[in-house]
């Protein structure tokens, strides 16, 4: 049977997204990820259901599916994922033309459903690492998800509340999966969790992160391990001489920090204080100097008035962090903050505050960019882009950060590493040229 995968949110989706392929392409199944039109008899929509705009992007989507149903493009609807775990009751009743639901963590079920589509393929089984899967991303580089859920529930965050209590996959499991992907091509590997300062509390009694690390670092054809989502309360410390001592774990931090302001970070139930975060930052940077931090920040939560706002202003000048996001809150229901806090900044007031944030970080981005100018940077090319090559630094992860675009007169190679000289620099990209 042919089927169409599409995938929302976040990365950890997208690697359940990839096993599902892997499960049924195993059975004989001929799967189209990401189709740009649609191609199979079946889809299914892996769903996002963490803020506003990811809600309603994905029941747009099914929406869509259930349209192209009707018109008799489809035969099944299938939907999974976070919108359809958090939502598991409500969800069958509105969208009553979805021929199956399944939440976040059973989605396997589909895999037994698929021997229903077509029966010649109940005998092609043959067996497979759990971990396996079909990479989506371009061959050289892929997400490593090493845990699942979270155990923090801070004031406005439902992820919890739809994952579940966090727990992690074992060492020898995760070494596996990446010596597998190693021998397929894979150099990149984006390790991601919900929460990677918590890694191996559940299953050895103690933050096993800089283990963990070191073990894959280790593995032959590992060329690059670069680190997503850290909690900065209980932060692992250890992984910072890992990461001096492995040239091949990335000077690359991602940790959200969302803000500085005690009181808003008491109300943010974050479990940390202003003075414990600058520390952090400051221990960031003398042990690896390097290193680029990639943060997220939050404007417009109950409590942040303009003294508080004015304090997170004063922090990102301080901070100078090479790589920043931001949003402005958002109430999800069922949430402590939803049940405990009235949202009451006015929401052009929040937007305001984003703006003025973000005004402040692109000339910080732009600063730092041009600080490598006539520098040389060891570069990673995903693809091309008109006449230019576009590759990535260590600094940079794939989708989210800037990119290094490279006019060669002789080809390059995609998943190749080479080095750069950076010629000019904007504040999302910079330009060089091949010294070798």
């Amino acid at each position: 049977m042919k089927v169409d995968i599409i995938s929302l949110g976040c990365s950890k989706n997208l690697v359940d997204s990839e096993r599902l392929t892997k499960r049924l392409e195993n059975l004989g199944h001929k799967v189209f990820f990401e189709p740009k039109n649609p191609t199979g008899k079946i889809v299914i929509i892996n769903t996002c259901g963490f803020i506003g705009d990811a809600k309603e992007e994905s029941i747009n989507t099914i929406l869509e599916a259930v349209q192209l149903k009707n018109e008799g493009v489809y035969k099944q609807v299938y939907v999974m994922g976070c919108l359809s775990e958090r939502y598991k009751n409500e969800l069958p009743a509105e969208i009553s033309e979805v021929d199956k639901w399944y939440g976040k963590f059973d989605w396997d079920k589909i895999v037994d459903e698929s021997r229903n589509w077509d029966m010649k393929n109940t005998d092609k089984y043959t067996p497979y690492p759990v971990y396996d899967k079909i990479v989506s991303t371009p061959a050289h580089y892929t997400y490593l998800k090493i845990a699942e859920g979270c155990n923090r529930f801070c004031a406005f965050c439902a992820i919890p509340l739809i994952t579940g209590r966090f727990h992690s996959r074992p060492i020898e499991e995760i070494a596996d999966e990446v010596k597998l992907l190693v021998s397929r091509g894979v150099k990149e590997f984006n390790v991601i969790a919900q929460d990677l300062s918590s890694y191996g509390i559940d299953l050895y009694g103690e933050m096993k992160l800089p283990e963990l690390i070191e073990t894959l670092a280790q593995i032959p054809g590992v060329h690059w391990l670069r680190l997503h989502y850290a909690y900065p309360a209980q932060f692992p410390y250890g992984i910072l001489d890992v990461m001096a001592k492995y040239p091949n774990v990335c000077h690359y931090l991602d940790i959200a920090l969302q803000h500085i302001s005690d009181k808003v970070l008491t109300n943010m139930r974050r479990h940390i204080t202003g003075e414990q975060t600058r520390e952090l930052i400051k221990t960031l940077r003398q042990q690896v100097p390097d290193i680029h931090i990639r943060t997220t920040l939050m404007v417009g939560f109950p409590g942040e008035g303009e003294e508080e706002f004015n304090e997170l202003l004063d922090f990102v000048k301080e901070a100078r962090f090479e790589r920043m996001g931001a949003f402005a809150y958002c109430e999800e229901e069922d949430t402590f903050g939803a049940k405990n806090y009235t949202d009451d900044i006015p929401e052009d007031v929040k937007q305001q505050r984003l703006d003025k944030l973000m005004a402040l970080q692109e000339e910080i981005s732009t600063e730092i960019q041009e600080s490598k100018v006539g520098s040389i940077q060891k570069v990673i090319i995903d693809g091309t882009e008109g006449d230019m090559y576009v590759g990535r630094t260590q600094y940079d992860s794939p989708e989210v950060d800037p990119v290094v675009l490279i006019k060669s007169e002789r080809p390059l190679n995609t998943g190749e590493f080479y080095d750069v000289k950076i010629t000019s620099a904007m504040p999302f990209e910079l330009m060089g040229e091949i010294i070798n």
